[in-house]
């Protein structure tokens, strides 16, 4: 039996004011308490990732495969150690069950299995 699921992706502003605006639209696409905080960690990361703060948008991806979910951030830069090691990297991997940087090293990941509802 195969497992279905769903894609979201938005691009929200360069911002620390959209950090809410992350929290809040990936609350409420998952049935998992710890998602806003992940999608808010894995978003501050990129942003602190740019120049001067400053890239044209930060992507968020949510994919759902059954009860797996992952959640993607990416941006237009490189992200450097300092973005993939800190102190939301170790929120991150508290809170899911596995994380990384994605292949084109632009982005972050997170995936956690949702709560049964």
């Amino acid at each position: 039996m195969s497992e279905s699921g769903h894609t979201w992706r938005l691009a929200f502003q360069s911002h620390p004011a959209e950090a809410a605006r992350v929290r809040r639209w990936t609350g409420v696409r998952l049935a998992y308490d710890d998602a806003p905080t992940i999608a808010n960690e894995l978003f501050i990361a990129i942003l602190g990732s740019s120049p001067a703060r400053r890239t044209d948008a930060i992507e968020i991806t949510i994919s759902t495969a059954g009860r797996r979910a992952r959640i993607t951030a990416s941006g237009a830069y490189r992200l450097p150690v300092v973005q993939t090691h800190g102190p939301g990297a170790l929120i991150i991997n508290r809170l899911s069950q596995s994380s990384g940087v994605t292949a084109n090293g632009y982005g972050l990941w997170a995936q956690f299995h949702q709560e049964l509802t």
